[in-house]
């Protein structure tokens, strides 16, 4: 795309300078045709040539100056874009999963002592297990929150508590557990803080 520009950049520049020939070419002609004007007065018609020729030069640099620089930010702000797309690709599929988690989490704390029961818990394991596993691969991690100090970024505080336990502004039960893919909090932990 840069060497597109630069053509048409470069074209652009060209046809200013083929302008300004044919605006000479044509005064030329009439000045041929015309009385022939004094030295002094040729002289002033060539420096004001001069200065509108500098004039279309500068400003056909900065024109391409700015396109360059418009370009560079575009160029940018796309890989930006795409980079972020790359990164947390799997956000909308966590964030769906993360309910059926919730349930089998809910549903691995029911407790049994129906042997059929017991094995039908274990197989609901093993499938939490492989979807957590799964889920770390894209990376996804649980936030610790129990004993850590209240972070309002990965937190969210429901209850207050008063424990002599634990110090003040430190989580003493997590209700629903948070999640992060690489550095974006998904979901943050449901906490009760301890004053």
């Amino acid at each position: 795309m840069t060497s597109e520009m630069e053509q048409s950049e470069q074209s652009q520049q060209e046809e200013v300078v083929e302008e300004v020939f044919a605006e000479e070419q044509a005064e030329d002609h009439q000045n041929e045709q015309s009385t022939p004007l004094n030295e002094e007065n040729q002289e002033s018609t060539d420096s004001s040539k001069v200065v509108e020729l500098e004039t279309k030069l500068e400003e056909a640099e900065n024109r391409y100056l700015r396109l360059q620089a418009d370009f560079d930010n575009f160029r940018r702000r796309s890989r930006l874009d795409l980079e972020a797309s790359a990164k947390y690709r799997a956000q909308s599929l966590v964030t769906d999963l993360l309910p059926a988690i919730d349930n089998f989490e809910r549903a691995m704390q029911m407790e049994t002592d129906n042997e059929q029961a017991k094995s039908l818990l274990k197989g609901m394991d093993m499938i939490y297990q492989s979807l957590l596993d799964a889920l770390k691969k894209e990376g996804v991690e649980q936030i610790e929150s129990v004993g850590q100090e209240f972070d309002p970024h990965r937190h969210q505080a429901v209850m207050q508590d008063n424990d002599e336990n634990y110090g003040s502004n430190i989580v003493v039960a997590e209700l629903q557990k948070g999640y992060i893919l690489k550095d974006r909090v998904i979901r943050p932990s449901m906490v009760k803080v301890n004053q």
